[in-house]
C-alpha cells in the first residue's frame, strides 16, 4: 500500500454557463510514499483554466502563480489527471490532502469537465488534518476549531519557509513532515474512507435546513415532543411559525401542567434529516394568558 499525499492550488472563478462561482484547479502537486512515509515519487503540473483567462489578485498574492507561468506550463485539466491517474495508479493506494476541501474542490472541477462527481482512480481517502488534530493538545486548540497547515506545522515543530507556501508540493512536503510527527500505522487506519457506491456525490451535497412542516423526508406530526420535566409526551401544536429556519409553536404537558415554547429545526443530510428540538418554559402568567386566548378563539 502506498499513501499519495496530493494538494490543489485554485483560482476563485465564475463560470458563465452554469452561473455560479466555483474554484478552479490550476495547479496539482503530488508525493507517492510507502508504508513508512519515504518519499517513492514526485508529482507536478500546471493546469490551464478554461472558465477564467486571468489569475483573481487574492490567487496570485497566495501562490505567487503568475499569468505567464500558466500560459507556459498549463495543459487541459482532463489531460493532466489523466497523467495523474496513471502516475497514482495503485489498488491499494491511500489518497490523502489537508482537509477534505481539496477533495471536494477535485470533485466540483470533475462536474464541470466531465459531468460526474466521481473521481475513478481515488478508492481510498485519508483527511491528513483529520487524523494530525488527534494529536494536538485541548490547550493548543480549545474550541476544537480546524487548524490550518501552517499552525499545525507550528505546533509539531516542523521548519518551513512561509514565502514558499500555498504551492502545491511544497505544501504536500509540509503535510508528510506534520505526519511523520504523529504517524502511527493503527490509528491512520481508523481515518481511511472507502470511496466506492456514492463517496462523492454525498461529498458534494449540501445540507440545507427545511422550512416547510410537511415535505420528504420530514413530518413535523410525527415528531415527538417529550416534556423536559417529566419525561411524558406532549400534543404536537397544529399550528407553527417558521422563525430564524426553526418552527415555533407552544404546548402543555398534560401530566405536570407547565407550558413550553417549542422550537424545532430539520436539517436535510443526503440521507437522513437531523431534527433537534428546543424547549423554553413559559411563565405561568404568560401560560394562562395564553390558555385563555385558546379557550375564547375555541
Amino acid at each position: 500500500m502506498n499513501y499519495i499525499i496530493f494538494d490543489l492550488e485554485w483560482n476563485g472563478s465564475y463560470n458563465y454557463s452554469s452561473q455560479s462561482f466555483m474554484n478552479e484547479i490550476i495547479e496539482i502537486g503530488a508525493l507517492k510514499l510507502d508504508e513508512r512515509l519515504n518519499v517513492v515519487d514526485t508529482f507536478k503540473q500546471m493546469i490551464y483554466p478554461h472558465f477564467t483567462k486571468r489569475l483573481s489578485s487574492r490567487c496570485k498574492r497566495l501562490t505567487k502563480i503568475t499569468n505567464e507561468e500558466i500560459r507556459e506550463k498549463g495543459i487541459d485539466f482532463l489531460d493532466a489527471f489523466k497523467d495523474f491517474s496513471r502516475w497514482s495508479r495503485g489498488e491499494n493506494n491511500v489518497f490523502m490532502s489537508w482537509s477534505n476541501s481539496d477533495l471536494f474542490v477535485l470533485s466540483q472541477n470533475f462536474i464541470q469537465n466531465t459531468g460526474s462527481a466521481s473521481i475513478e482512480f481515488i478508492s481510498n481517502y485519508c483527511d491528513a488534518q483529520k487524523y494530525c488534530m488527534r494529536f494536538i493538545k485541548e490547550s493548543d486548540n480549545p474550541d476544537n476549531n480546524q487548524v490550518a497547515l501552517e499552525k499545525c506545522a507550528e505546533l509539531f515543530g516542523v521548519h518551513f519557509d512561509t514565502d514558499k507556501m500555498h504551492r502545491a508540493l511544497t505544501d504536500c512536503y509540509i503535510t508528510l513532515e506534520c505526519l511523520k510527527k504523529v504517524y502511527d500505522k493503527g490509528i491512520i487506519r481508523e481515518y481511511i474512507d472507502k470511496c466506492d457506491g456514492n463517496y462523492f456525490e454525498r461529498l458534494m451535497f449540501k445540507p440545507y435546513y427545511i422550512t416547510e412542516i410537511n415535505t420528504e423526508g420530514f413530518n413535523i406530526d410525527t415528531v415527538d415532543l417529550i416534556c423536559p420535566k417529566c419525561g411524558s409526551l406532549m400534543d404536537v401544536p397544529e399550528e407553527f411559525e417558521l422563525v430564524n429556519k426553526s418552527f415555533k409553536s407552544n404546548s402543555k404537558c398534560n401530566y405536570c401542567m407547565r407550558t413550553y415554547w417549542i422550537y424545532i429545526r430539520a436539517k436535510k443530510l443526503y440521507d437522513s434529516t437531523s431534527i433537534k428540538i428546543g424547549y423554553v418554559e413559559m411563565n405561568k402568567k404568560r401560560a394562562k394568558k395564553l390558555h385563555k386566548a385558546k379557550n375564547v378563539l375555541n
